[in-house]
């Protein structure tokens, strides 16, 4: 599969889960990937090329440092996929403001960070695909996850100001919006939690992080070349109700 061919694209939080399954696909579909995360992804796993950057997506200078490394051996940035992210299941009355900082810092701040630096390249070669990844929760609520959902609603109004704002600049951007996935993530959170919302979901079971990667590859693509500031919501009809 040839849909990305050409392209140059940094995949955040790229270690497991939908990152890593996004930068797999990217390179089956002949983009030049580069992933980034604070941990080293399990590179032998890919039957296609992939570069590894060390990355803190809270550090505004590792972003330039990545970027800059980026355009020195590529000479462009095509694709950025914003999916780093982290979670903590306080409430507000609850949360340490230590941990609120830790959320926001990565699900939030990240993503403007590498929106900020991704998008000179950008808008000077006119052209580019930002994919932020949300949240169900940063549409709905849910008992507790408070900087959680705080952080991914906020990427929601970030990717509509990007969108309006470099347009003119040939710079799409967007956001996918998942539902329920088995990740590292949600092994990790509590079993009634995610019976709960496996169980709210009209389709009656959760995805593979391959079909939010699908979704991510349509956006980074020229298929897509007429969309941007929409919420692609990949979550089996939970939404909907």
């Amino acid at each position: 599969m040839t849909r990305l061919t050409d392209k140059v694209a940094i995949v955040t939080g790229a270690a497991m889960g939908i990152g890593w399954a996004t930068a797999q696909l990217f390179a089956e579909n002949g983009a030049t990937v580069i992933a980034a995360d604070v941990v080293k992804p399990p590179l032998s796993e890919s039957d296609h090329p992939i570069d590894y950057r060390e990355l803190d997506v809270t550090d505004q200078h590792a972003w330039k440092a990545v970027v800059d490394g980026v355009l020195n051996e590529h000479g462009r940035l095509d694709v950025l996929v914003n999916n780093a992210g982290v979670i903590d299941y306080a409430d507000i009355t609850t949360v340490t403001p230590e941990d609120w900082s830790r959320v926001v810092g990565v699900d939030q701040t990240g993503v403007f960070l590498g929106m900020r630096t991704a998008l000179a390249p950008m808008r000077a070669q006119h052209a580019g695909s930002i994919i932020n990844l949300s949240s169900a929760w940063g549409v709905v609520g849910s008992e507790g996850v408070a900087a959680y959902q705080a952080s991914k609603g906020a990427v929601r109004g970030l990717t509509r100001n990007g969108a309006i704002t470099y347009a003119a600049d040939g710079v799409r951007v967007n956001t996918v919006v998942p539902g329920w996935i088995a990740t590292p993530l949600t092994e990790r959170q509590p079993a009634d939690k995610n019976a709960e919302v496996i169980g709210l979901t009209p389709l009656g079971f959760g995805a593979d992080p391959r079909d939010i990667a699908f979704g991510c590859l349509y956006l980074a693509s020229d298929e897509a070349r007429y969309v941007t500031g929409s919420e692609l919501v990949i979550d089996g009809g939970l939404l909907a109700q």
